[in-house]
């Protein structure tokens, strides 16, 4: 092995174990969340809102050619929503805006991932899956507001 193939090779594994700690960086330090397959649970096929504890909720999520279920949540500010995502029928995308949120949304598999509505508004979660010909229309959005007199969930079935 010569010398500039020593170089390269060293200098790509000094890159592997800046990348490993990087991560473990932003999982440790920074309490950041990474997306996760749920295993031990069978995919649901009707989406579900339901609250688990004081300003803690949980939304089981359904994606179907080409609309997703519910396609509007209400919820409180400072909410905290378990999000399980599945799909029905092929590979759908699920990304909220102005939130770290970007999840796939595979049949038969549920992915989850935690979050936080600290500021009221709307944020619009859409499809980034190219899923067919309707595609452009699989949008929905949370509605976070300031009051919270009730949580209820538009679009779908409580």
């Amino acid at each position: 092995m010569d010398k500039s193939e020593k170089l390269a090779l060293g200098l790509s594994g000094l890159l592997l174990v800046l990348f490993f700690g990087a991560i473990m960086y932003a999982a440790v330090a920074k309490d950041i969340d990474v997306p996760t397959c749920i295993t031990d649970m069978d995919p649901f096929v009707t989406d579900t809102l339901f609250q688990t504890g004081p300003d803690t909720y949980e939304l089981q999520m359904v994606a179907r050619m080409w609309a997703f279920q519910p396609s509007t949540v209400r919820l409180p500010v400072g909410s905290t929503v378990d999000l399980y995502v599945t799909s029905q029928d092929i590979i759908h995308g699920f990304k909220v805006e102005q939130h770290n949120i970007n999840l796939m949304a595979v049949p038969g598999a549920i992915n989850y991932m935690r979050v936080t509505f600290n500021k009221p508004g709307e944020f619009m979660y859409a499809c980034h899956e190219f899923c067919g010909a309707a595609h452009h229309t699989m949008a929905g959005r949370f509605i976070i507001e300031e009051n919270d007199e009730v949580t209820e969930m538009i679009g779908g079935s409580l």
